[in-house]
């Protein structure tokens, strides 16, 4: 019999609003997470505190688990901890690195997660990938998707601004990383997922031409939705694939070489680097359109970076993930070659007089 349909993996409840952490309780219930309110809040900084004191008279059987850093130590004592009594599930109250600990541990201690975003950093609110910081560097590890995810408008409003931005470039980088994968397929006859396509690049059209800002309730819920959407996509296709290309081996060589961390911030950069690599004249228009409407960086010196440091971090990008095929590899520049691209790069993004 032929396969008919497929089954995805995707979270059952999505709640975007103001106030909606106030529901928390009730939504782990009514969703059959936990019958008594048995679960671990792993709570991160900012203000994921007040949040769990917030909350916490409606879970009387709640533990609270601090997340102190994004890194392997720390999600492997939540995972212990988590071992130490019944507990039925995982609430995860916090931004991008308190959602990433909370997912790892959650999917090694075979426990749902329901993640509660605090800002919209970047995809990691809904995404089968877990970035955490070890001994030596930074990995990813692929983790169970979260079982609800919760947006408290109220919360990202609060947000430091930049990190709200960041979010903004890790969406609309998908279209950079779509092409990427798309080379790869036509190059080196890697699979591509069509579904998957479509959710990474309905996410990142969703933000790519809107007029309104961060301030908007409604700007806000479109950049939630569209970073779920992203989380959504990988899932689909089993990898990081329609979501991180070129613009990512950029992120982690700079985070990496200069440890420049705003993670959505440098991936737009390097999707808008990508794509004037590609000779996409109209798609770099828009790009760099849509980043700069919204606060974000469109030239290294607005990261901090010089352009021979920018160079260093192009050339170092491809042995990030010496696995993946992207623009980087398939145009194998020398080194004068990419000094040669970044200057013109920069030339054409700098400020007519200056």
């Amino acid at each position: 019999m032929p396969l008919l349909a497929r089954m995805l993996a995707s979270p059952l409840h999505l709640d975007i609003r103001a106030g909606a952490v106030d529901n928390l309780a009730a939504l782990l219930h009514e969703r059959a997470i936990t019958s008594g309110g048995t679960v671990m809040v792993a709570v991160g900084t900012g203000h994921g505190q007040e949040i769990w004191e917030r909350i916490k008279p409606t879970l009387p059987n709640a533990t609270m688990f601090d997340v102190w850093e994004a890194n392997l130590a720390s999600a492997g004592a939540l995972q212990e901890a988590l071992g130490q009594q019944g507990y039925d599930a995982v609430v995860a109250i916090g931004g991008g690195k308190t959602i990433d600990v909370a997912k790892y541990a959650a999917t090694r201690a075979a426990l749902p997660m329901v993640a509660v975003a605090t800002n919209l950093a970047h995809d990691g609110i809904c995404s089968p990938v877990a970035s955490l910081e070890h001994q030596h560097g930074k990995g990813s590890y692929g983790v169970a998707l979260p079982l609800a995810v919760v947006v408290d408008l109220d919360y990202v409003r609060n947000a430091p601004p930049e990190m709200v931005r960041g979010g903004i470039g890790d969406a609309i980088s998908n279209l950079s990383a779509i092409e990427d994968w798309l080379l790869a397929q036509r190059e080196r006859g890697e699979a591509v997922d069509g579904l998957a396509l479509a959710f990474a690049r309905t996410a990142a059209e969703a933000i790519l031409h809107r007029t309104d800002t961060i301030e908007d309730d409604e700007f806000l819920i479109a950049l939630a939705e569209a970073l779920v959407l992203s989380g959504m996509a990988m899932s689909v296709a089993g990898t990081s694939r329609p979501c991180s290309g070129a613009c990512h081996e950029i992120v982690h060589a700079i985070d990496q070489i200069y440890n420049v961390s705003n993670h959505g911030e440098l991936a737009g950069l390097g999707a808008l680097f990508a794509t004037f690599l590609r000779g996409d004249d109209v798609r770099f228009t828009q790009i760099a359109a849509a980043l700069a409407r919204h606060g974000l960086a469109t030239r290294p010196d607005q990261i901090g970076l010089t352009e021979e440091q920018f160079v260093t971090a192009v050339l170092a990008a491809p042995s990030t993930r010496p696995d993946r095929y992207t623009i980087l590899e398939h145009l194998a520049l020398s080194e004068d070659e990419v000094r040669e691209r970044v200057a013109a790069f920069v030339s054409r993004l700098r400020p007519t007089g200056s």
